[in-house]
This record gives C-alpha cells, sequence and structure tokens, in this order.
C-alpha cells in the first residue's frame, strides 16, 4: 500500500524544482509557490521537530488548522516521523476519540481549543501556527503554545530516524479515487477554493493532487471574480467544487 511520504519523496526523485502548491490568499493579497524540493525541506523540519521532543513513531498529533500550504507541511511531517494525525480543520470539529494526542498542533485562533484539548490527553507540546505571510511568527504567543514557526526553523534540513519508522498516514487508495472523480490526470494542477466555512477534505486537496504527481493552487478567501483569472494563469486542470 502506498503511503503519503512515498508519493512525496516519488515527486522529489521525480523533479524537485516543479512546483507542488501554490497558494493565494485575496484577503490578505499573498501569493507564495513552494517546490516539492520547498514543500520537502519543511516536512525534514517538522519530523525533526516532532522527533527531537521525543515524539515517537506510532504516536499520534492532533491537527487543528484550515487547508493551507503550512498545515500540508505539517501533515507530511507528521507522517515521515511515523506519527498519525487526528485532523480537525474547523473550529468545534472533533479530532477522533482515539486520536489520544502526544502533541498538538493549531491555528493561533484555536489556541484555546488547542490548550483544553492537551490537557485532556495530557500533550506534552502545543505548536502555534500564525498562518501568516511568509510563514512569519506569532506577533503574540497565547498562553499554553509555542511558536511552530520559531521553533521549525532551526531543525535540520534532511530527516534521519533516531529509530524505524513504519508507513503513516492514510493510504492512499482514496486519493487516487478522489483523483479520477475530479478528472485529475497525471502531472496535472487542482484548484481548491477555501475560507474558514468551507474546508475540503484532506484527501481532496492534499492527497489527490499529490498522488497523482500533480500540483495544488489553494486559492483562501477567493474573490470570485478573480478565480477563472488565478486558473488561467496557474494552467489548472481541475477544479474542485
Amino acid at each position: 500500500m502506498e503511503f503519503p511520504d512515498a508519493a512525496l519523496r516519488d515527486a522529489l526523485a521525480a523533479d524537485p524544482g516543479r512546483p507542488l502548491i501554490t497558494q493565494y490568499d485575496d484577503r490578505t493579497g499573498e501569493r507564495v509557490e513552494l517546490s516539492v524540493a520547498t514543500v520537502d525541506n519543511w516536512v525534514s523540519k517538522t519530523a525533526n521537530l516532532l522527533q527531537e521532543t521525543g515524539v515517537e513513531p506510532g504516536a499520534s498529533a492532533a491537527v487543528l488548522l484550515p487547508a493551507h500550504w503550512q498545515t500540508a507541511v505539517v501533515l507530511l511531517g507528521c507522517w515521515r516521523a511515523g506519527v498519525e494525525v487526528g485532523y480537525s480543520a474547523v473550529p468545534g470539529q472533533a479530532v477522533p476519540a482515539d486520536a489520544e494526542p502526544r502533541v498538538v498542533f493549531t491555528a493561533a485562533d484555536r489556541a484555546a481549543e488547542a490548550v483544553a484539548l492537551g490537557a485532556d490527553f495530557g500533550a506534552e507540546e502545543i505548536w502555534a501556527l500564525s498562518l501568516a505571510p511568509m510563514a512569519m511568527p506569532l506577533r503574540e504567543v497565547p498562553p499554553g503554545v509555542v511558536d511552530y514557526a520559531t521553533e521549525v526553523r532551526i531543525q535540520g534540513d534532511r530527516f534521519a530516524p533516531w529509530a524505524p519508522v513504519g508507513a503513516a498516514g492514510p493510504g492512499l487508495h482514496d486519493a487516487r479515487a478522489r483523483a479520477a472523480e475530479l478528472g485529475l490526470e497525471s502531472g496535472g494542477r487542482l484548484l481548491v477554493e477555501t475560507d474558514e466555512k468551507v474546508q475540503p477534505s484532506v484527501v481532496d486537496w492534499l492527497l489527490a493532487p499529490l498522488v497523482v504527481g500533480g500540483g495544488l493552487v489553494l486559492l483562501r478567501h477567493p474573490d470570485p471574480t478573480r478565480v477563472d483569472h488565478v486558473a488561467e494563469t496557474e494552467r489548472v486542470t481541475a477544479r474542485l467544487g
């Protein structure tokens, strides 16, 4: 069975310079593009952060984050480190009860929710992400959390596990099926529109383009008058929704 980290490593071997994630935010005017190599670098840093914190393969993390390029590297970093994920894209959406997270990754505006979750399960670390342009650190660190951006930047660019790491994350059979449903072919580019009220599944926005060797164009807080222009500019071949 194929797993997310193997798909990312295949993409890295095939063409490290190819754009993997292109993100727009029509609320902030941000546009960021990350190559396969850049995503892989962030993923390794995240995996190293988990390892150096003592999170062992087979443990669990809770991820309270929306669809975002930083969420992508957090999820993929967890899976590279052999850490399973309980994922909650929107406030009030429960992490699976059997997750028992050792660590929590959260958007800064959900810090109180994350701290409460961490207390319920005895999580040892809670990392908050600003989701600001250029992955800037938090301007103010909420009580009970640690700034992910500050901690992850000092980690190594390559991940060398201290102990055997088994395959982690969802198998990609469903992602391949979903890509076919969306008409996303090998090497294609998927446009995904998202805001706080509409959050796609991780299979749709992250795993489907990854498993077919394609790319993601993530349009946050979309201006409806710009969507077609972005699709044409970015050579989108399929759309979600």
